[in-house]
Protein backbone atom coordinates (compact mmCIF):
# COMPACT_ATOMS: atom_id res chain seq x y z
CA UNK A 1 0.00 0.00 0.00
CA UNK A 2 1.12 3.64 -0.78
CA UNK A 3 0.04 5.00 2.67
CA UNK A 4 2.52 3.31 4.88
CA UNK A 5 1.48 5.73 7.86
CA UNK A 6 -1.15 2.75 9.00
CA UNK A 7 -0.53 0.04 10.93
CA UNK A 8 -1.56 -2.50 8.70
CA UNK A 9 -2.90 -2.52 4.98
CA UNK A 10 -5.97 -3.86 6.45
CA UNK A 11 -7.58 -4.70 9.39
CA UNK A 12 -9.67 -8.00 9.83
CA UNK A 13 -12.05 -8.46 12.83
CA UNK A 14 -13.02 -11.70 13.90
CA UNK A 15 -10.74 -14.63 13.53
CA UNK A 16 -13.27 -17.83 12.34
CA UNK A 17 -13.32 -18.98 8.98
CA UNK A 18 -13.95 -15.94 6.96
CA UNK A 19 -11.83 -13.97 8.73
CA UNK A 20 -8.64 -16.84 8.38
CA UNK A 21 -9.96 -16.89 4.44
CA UNK A 22 -9.60 -12.94 4.37
CA UNK A 23 -5.95 -13.07 6.12
CA UNK A 24 -5.11 -16.11 3.70
CA UNK A 25 -5.89 -14.04 0.25
CA UNK A 26 -4.76 -10.35 1.60
CA UNK A 27 -1.09 -12.25 1.94
CA UNK A 28 -1.37 -13.79 -1.71
CA UNK A 29 -1.75 -10.58 -3.49
CA UNK A 30 1.07 -9.03 -1.18
CA UNK A 31 -1.09 -7.04 1.82
CA UNK A 32 -0.55 -6.63 5.03
CA UNK A 33 -3.14 -7.27 8.24
CA UNK A 34 -3.60 -7.27 11.29
CA UNK A 35 -6.50 -9.66 12.69
CA UNK A 36 -8.16 -9.00 15.90
CA UNK A 37 -9.76 -12.13 17.54
CA UNK A 38 -11.12 -12.55 21.21
CA UNK A 39 -10.75 -16.12 21.89
CA UNK A 40 -8.35 -18.59 20.12
CA UNK A 41 -9.05 -18.50 15.96
CA UNK A 42 -11.64 -20.92 14.53
CA UNK A 43 -13.27 -21.29 17.99
CA UNK A 44 -16.31 -22.40 16.79
CA UNK A 45 -15.42 -24.67 14.48
CA UNK A 46 -13.89 -26.59 16.97
CA UNK A 47 -17.12 -27.61 18.51
CA UNK A 48 -18.60 -29.01 15.21
CA UNK A 49 -18.48 -32.84 15.48
CA UNK A 50 -19.14 -33.60 12.10
CA UNK A 51 -18.70 -32.24 8.62
CA UNK A 52 -20.91 -33.27 5.18
CA UNK A 53 -20.24 -29.72 3.04
CA UNK A 54 -16.83 -29.05 2.98
CA UNK A 55 -14.47 -29.62 0.17
CA UNK A 56 -11.21 -31.28 1.20
CA UNK A 57 -12.09 -34.19 2.52
CA UNK A 58 -12.78 -33.03 5.80
CA UNK A 59 -15.59 -34.94 8.14
CA UNK A 60 -15.26 -32.81 11.50
CA UNK A 61 -14.74 -29.54 12.40
CA UNK A 62 -11.44 -30.05 14.47
CA UNK A 63 -10.10 -31.67 11.44
CA UNK A 64 -10.55 -28.27 9.46
CA UNK A 65 -10.10 -26.18 12.27
CA UNK A 66 -6.08 -27.47 12.60
CA UNK A 67 -5.82 -27.07 9.47
CA UNK A 68 -6.59 -23.53 8.63
CA UNK A 69 -4.87 -22.39 11.75
CA UNK A 70 -1.49 -24.02 10.91
CA UNK A 71 -2.00 -22.23 7.88
CA UNK A 72 -2.66 -18.77 9.29
CA UNK A 73 0.29 -19.03 11.82
CA UNK A 74 2.43 -19.96 8.64
CA UNK A 75 1.57 -16.37 6.92
CA UNK A 76 3.84 -13.99 7.16
CA UNK A 77 1.89 -11.23 5.85
CA UNK A 78 -0.52 -11.58 9.02
CA UNK A 79 0.02 -10.29 12.45
CA UNK A 80 -2.65 -12.18 15.21
CA UNK A 81 -3.67 -9.93 17.99
CA UNK A 82 -5.72 -12.81 20.03
CA UNK A 83 -7.42 -12.51 23.11
CA UNK A 84 -8.27 -9.01 22.06
CA UNK A 85 -11.98 -7.95 21.38
CA UNK A 86 -12.53 -4.81 19.11
CA UNK A 87 -14.40 -2.41 20.98
CA UNK A 88 -15.60 0.12 18.53
CA UNK A 89 -14.52 0.77 14.86
CA UNK A 90 -14.94 3.84 13.33
CA UNK A 91 -14.77 5.06 9.57
CA UNK A 92 -13.85 8.43 7.76
CA UNK A 93 -13.05 9.25 4.10
CA UNK A 94 -9.29 8.57 4.41
CA UNK A 95 -9.06 5.59 7.05
CA UNK A 96 -10.48 3.06 9.48
CA UNK A 97 -9.74 3.27 12.99
CA UNK A 98 -10.53 -0.08 15.03
CA UNK A 99 -10.09 0.40 19.13
CA UNK A 100 -9.84 -2.99 21.41
CA UNK A 101 -10.52 -4.06 24.62
CA UNK A 102 -6.78 -2.63 25.72
CA UNK A 103 -7.22 1.04 24.52
CA UNK A 104 -5.21 0.37 21.81
CA UNK A 105 -5.94 1.45 18.36
CA UNK A 106 -5.06 0.46 14.86
CA UNK A 107 -5.82 1.97 11.46
CA UNK A 108 -5.46 0.64 8.27
CA UNK A 109 -7.44 2.01 4.83
CA UNK A 110 -9.30 -1.01 4.94
CA UNK A 111 -11.46 -2.71 7.95
CA UNK A 112 -13.04 -6.43 7.21
CA UNK A 113 -15.47 -7.06 9.79
CA UNK A 114 -16.01 -11.16 10.13
CA UNK A 115 -17.52 -11.38 13.79
CA UNK A 116 -20.00 -14.34 13.44
CA UNK A 117 -22.93 -15.29 15.38
CA UNK A 118 -23.02 -16.35 18.49
CA UNK A 119 -26.18 -18.89 19.67
CA UNK A 120 -29.70 -16.70 20.88
CA UNK A 121 -30.79 -17.57 24.60
CA UNK A 122 -34.35 -18.46 25.88
CA UNK A 123 -35.12 -14.32 26.56
CA UNK A 124 -33.87 -13.68 23.19
CA UNK A 125 -37.64 -15.16 21.51
CA UNK A 126 -41.32 -14.54 22.57
CA UNK A 127 -42.45 -18.78 22.51
CA UNK A 128 -40.33 -18.87 25.49
CA UNK A 129 -40.53 -18.17 29.30
CA UNK A 130 -37.91 -18.99 31.24
CA UNK A 131 -35.99 -17.96 34.56
CA UNK A 132 -34.19 -14.40 34.45
CA UNK A 133 -30.96 -14.11 33.63
CA UNK A 134 -30.90 -18.17 32.20
CA UNK A 135 -28.37 -18.96 29.92
CA UNK A 136 -27.90 -22.35 28.34
CA UNK A 137 -25.70 -23.96 26.45
CA UNK A 138 -25.95 -24.98 22.48
CA UNK A 139 -26.48 -28.44 22.30
CA UNK A 140 -23.21 -29.05 20.47
CA UNK A 141 -21.26 -28.79 24.04
CA UNK A 142 -23.36 -32.21 25.37
CA UNK A 143 -21.82 -35.14 23.92
CA UNK A 144 -23.56 -37.37 26.70
CA UNK A 145 -24.86 -40.89 26.68
CA UNK A 146 -28.27 -42.35 27.79
CA UNK A 147 -29.69 -39.31 29.00
CA UNK A 148 -32.85 -37.68 28.06
CA UNK A 149 -32.27 -34.27 26.64
CA UNK A 150 -34.72 -30.99 26.33
CA UNK A 151 -33.92 -29.39 23.17
CA UNK A 152 -35.06 -25.49 22.53
CA UNK A 153 -35.75 -24.45 19.09
CA UNK A 154 -35.57 -27.02 15.97
CA UNK A 155 -32.10 -24.93 14.15
CA UNK A 156 -30.14 -27.66 12.07
CA UNK A 157 -27.31 -27.98 15.03
CA UNK A 158 -29.67 -31.02 16.10
CA UNK A 159 -28.94 -33.12 12.94
CA UNK A 160 -25.41 -32.30 13.24
CA UNK A 161 -25.14 -33.63 16.73
CA UNK A 162 -27.35 -36.78 15.58
CA UNK A 163 -25.16 -36.98 12.50
CA UNK A 164 -21.83 -36.82 14.94
CA UNK A 165 -22.96 -39.71 17.50
CA UNK A 166 -24.40 -42.32 15.10
CA UNK A 167 -24.72 -44.77 17.92
CA UNK A 168 -25.16 -42.46 21.39
CA UNK A 169 -29.01 -43.50 22.81
CA UNK A 170 -29.31 -39.89 24.35
CA UNK A 171 -33.02 -39.17 24.09
CA UNK A 172 -33.88 -35.52 22.32
CA UNK A 173 -37.08 -33.89 23.23
CA UNK A 174 -37.31 -31.13 20.70
CA UNK A 175 -39.74 -28.24 21.33
CA UNK A 176 -39.79 -25.78 18.21
CA UNK A 177 -42.05 -23.14 17.10
CA UNK A 178 -43.79 -23.13 13.74
CA UNK A 179 -41.47 -20.87 12.05
CA UNK A 180 -38.53 -23.71 12.55
CA UNK A 181 -40.66 -26.17 11.36
CA UNK A 182 -39.02 -26.81 7.85
CA UNK A 183 -35.69 -26.83 9.63
CA UNK A 184 -36.90 -30.49 11.62
CA UNK A 185 -37.32 -32.51 8.59
CA UNK A 186 -33.83 -34.01 8.73
CA UNK A 187 -34.51 -35.76 12.17
CA UNK A 188 -37.97 -36.07 11.85
CA UNK A 189 -37.26 -39.97 11.64
CA UNK A 190 -34.72 -40.45 14.14
CA UNK A 191 -35.97 -42.40 16.38
CA UNK A 192 -34.23 -40.89 19.18
CA UNK A 193 -36.17 -37.76 18.50
CA UNK A 194 -39.22 -36.47 19.34
CA UNK A 195 -41.05 -33.57 18.46
CA UNK A 196 -42.96 -31.31 20.07
CA UNK A 197 -44.17 -28.10 17.57
CA UNK A 198 -45.09 -25.40 20.08
CA UNK A 199 -46.52 -22.39 20.64
CA UNK A 200 -45.31 -21.29 23.88
CA UNK A 201 -43.51 -23.10 26.41
CA UNK A 202 -42.31 -22.13 30.06
CA UNK A 203 -39.04 -23.67 31.09
CA UNK A 204 -38.19 -24.47 35.05
CA UNK A 205 -35.46 -25.45 36.28
CA UNK A 206 -35.95 -25.34 40.46
CA UNK A 207 -37.45 -29.29 40.54
CA UNK A 208 -34.34 -31.04 41.97
CA UNK A 209 -31.97 -31.95 39.01
CA UNK A 210 -34.27 -32.25 36.43
CA UNK A 211 -35.69 -29.92 33.98
CA UNK A 212 -39.30 -29.22 33.31
CA UNK A 213 -41.07 -27.31 30.66
CA UNK A 214 -44.73 -26.58 30.27
CA UNK A 215 -45.76 -26.44 26.85
CA UNK A 216 -48.69 -25.29 24.87
CA UNK A 217 -49.01 -26.85 21.89
CA UNK A 218 -49.83 -25.58 18.34
CA UNK A 219 -52.82 -27.18 18.38
CA UNK A 220 -53.90 -25.53 22.11
CA UNK A 221 -53.23 -28.77 23.91
CA UNK A 222 -51.20 -28.52 26.89
CA UNK A 223 -48.63 -30.76 28.58
CA UNK A 224 -45.27 -31.16 30.94
CA UNK A 225 -42.15 -32.40 29.25
CA UNK A 226 -39.36 -33.47 32.20
CA UNK A 227 -35.53 -34.29 31.12
CA UNK A 228 -32.28 -34.38 32.67
CA UNK A 229 -31.28 -31.27 31.01
CA UNK A 230 -31.83 -28.56 28.89
CA UNK A 231 -30.01 -27.49 25.31
CA UNK A 232 -30.20 -24.69 22.65
CA UNK A 233 -30.95 -24.80 19.31
CA UNK A 234 -33.01 -21.92 18.51
CA UNK A 235 -30.45 -19.84 16.24
CA UNK A 236 -27.86 -16.99 16.31
CA UNK A 237 -27.74 -13.78 16.63
CA UNK A 238 -25.31 -10.96 15.08
CA UNK A 239 -22.02 -10.42 17.20
CA UNK A 240 -21.00 -7.30 14.97
CA UNK A 241 -18.87 -4.58 16.94
CA UNK A 242 -20.15 -0.73 17.89
CA UNK A 243 -19.33 1.98 15.85
CA UNK A 244 -19.69 2.55 12.41
CA UNK A 245 -21.50 -0.35 11.34
CA UNK A 246 -24.65 -0.09 9.66
CA UNK A 247 -27.64 -2.72 10.62
CA UNK A 248 -30.64 -4.35 8.94
CA UNK A 249 -33.76 -4.74 11.30
CA UNK A 250 -32.96 -8.25 12.27
CA UNK A 251 -29.29 -6.89 13.26
CA UNK A 252 -27.27 -8.41 10.07
CA UNK A 253 -24.67 -5.83 8.59
CA UNK A 254 -25.95 -5.78 4.31
CA UNK A 255 -22.14 -5.39 2.99
CA UNK A 256 -23.98 -2.92 0.68
CA UNK A 257 -25.34 -0.73 3.53
CA UNK A 258 -21.40 -0.15 5.02
CA UNK A 259 -19.37 1.98 4.58
CA UNK A 260 -16.68 2.16 1.71
CA UNK A 261 -14.23 1.21 3.96
CA UNK A 262 -15.50 -1.63 5.80
CA UNK A 263 -16.19 -4.82 4.63
CA UNK A 264 -18.52 -7.49 6.11
CA UNK A 265 -18.05 -10.71 5.42
CA UNK A 266 -19.06 -14.58 6.98
CA UNK A 267 -22.37 -15.32 8.40
CA UNK A 268 -22.93 -11.07 9.91
CA UNK A 269 -23.84 -10.31 6.83
CA UNK A 270 -27.17 -12.42 6.94
CA UNK A 271 -29.08 -15.69 8.11
CA UNK A 272 -29.65 -17.89 5.32
CA UNK A 273 -25.77 -18.30 3.98
CA UNK A 274 -24.37 -19.52 7.30
CA UNK A 275 -22.34 -22.50 6.09
CA UNK A 276 -18.62 -22.81 6.18
CA UNK A 277 -18.03 -22.79 2.43
CA UNK A 278 -19.83 -19.44 2.39
CA UNK A 279 -17.94 -18.08 5.12
CA UNK A 280 -14.58 -19.07 3.99
CA UNK A 281 -15.68 -17.50 0.04
CA UNK A 282 -16.71 -14.45 1.42
CA UNK A 283 -13.62 -14.10 3.03
CA UNK A 284 -11.69 -14.31 0.48
CA UNK A 285 -14.07 -12.16 -1.43
CA UNK A 286 -13.93 -9.06 1.21
CA UNK A 287 -10.03 -9.33 0.98
CA UNK A 288 -10.02 -9.15 -3.07
CA UNK A 289 -12.49 -5.69 -2.43
CA UNK A 290 -9.88 -4.16 -0.03
CA UNK A 291 -7.23 -5.01 -2.42
CA UNK A 292 -9.10 -3.40 -5.90
CA UNK A 293 -10.27 -0.80 -3.58
CA UNK A 294 -7.26 0.19 -2.50
CA UNK A 295 -5.95 0.50 -6.26
CA UNK A 296 -9.26 2.13 -7.40
CA UNK A 297 -9.82 -0.58 -10.03
CA UNK A 298 -13.29 -1.74 -8.62
CA UNK A 299 -14.83 0.78 -10.98
CA UNK A 300 -12.77 -0.26 -13.75
CA UNK A 301 -14.47 -3.53 -13.30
Amino acid sequence: MADTLHDTDLIIIGGGPAGCAAARMAASVGMRSTLVEPDRLCRNLYRIPALNNVLGGYTSGPELADSIVAELKSTELCRLELGRRVTELRADDDQVTVTVDTGARLTAPYAIVATGVGPLQPRDVTWITAPDGLTLPPLWQDDAQGRTLLVLGGDRPIGTFLRANPTTDTRLLVAYPAADAYKIEEIREDPRVILFPVEHLTLDLTEGALVSAEVVGQDGARQTITADAAYLSIGNAPTAPSGDLTRGPDGYCLPADQHPRVIVAGDLRSARFQRIMTALGSGSEAALHAYYAARELLAKG
